[in-house]
């Protein structure tokens, strides 16, 4: 079954496509760029304060499944600058515990709305 799921705790889609897709065990969350869900705008030009917020907002979308963040089994981080990787490495590992999901970590020419950092996830309900 096809669900996409929708949540005010992160920020609504600024394109044609759903916050996260809930294909009963599985959740796709798409990218989620450092944007506050409340007022649609950048957080800081700060690469710490972005990945927090890209990482609450995952939360966001994980809680409004009724999961949580030791249900992320791949995560790809996609960076404006691979200078940043350390800092938000960091970060991301905050928020995650062993066993940690899969992962890739890109440099890209650009990102939405001029991000420093996006992330997106796959969650899986039930290991």
């Amino acid at each position: 079954m096809f669900k996409t799921l929708s949540t005010n705790q992160a920020p609504a889609a600024i394109g044609p496509y759903s916050q996260a897709v809930d294909l009963g065990q599985m959740i796709f969350i798409s990218g989620q760029i450092p944007l506050d869900p409340s007022t649609q705008e950048f957080v800081s030009e700060d690469i710490k304060e972005q990945t927090e917020q890209v990482m609450q907002n995952i939360g966001g979308i994980l809680k409004e499944a009724g999961l949580s963040y030791r249900h992320i089994a791949k995560a790809n981080i996609y960076l404006d600058s691979m200078d940043d990787f350390s800092t938000v490495n960091e970060i991301y590992a905050s928020y995650l515990s062993e066993p940690y999901p899969a992962r890739a970590a890109v440099e890209v020419s650009r990102l939405p709305k001029g991000a420093k950092v996006e992330i997106e996830a796959i969650a899986v309900k039930e290991f």
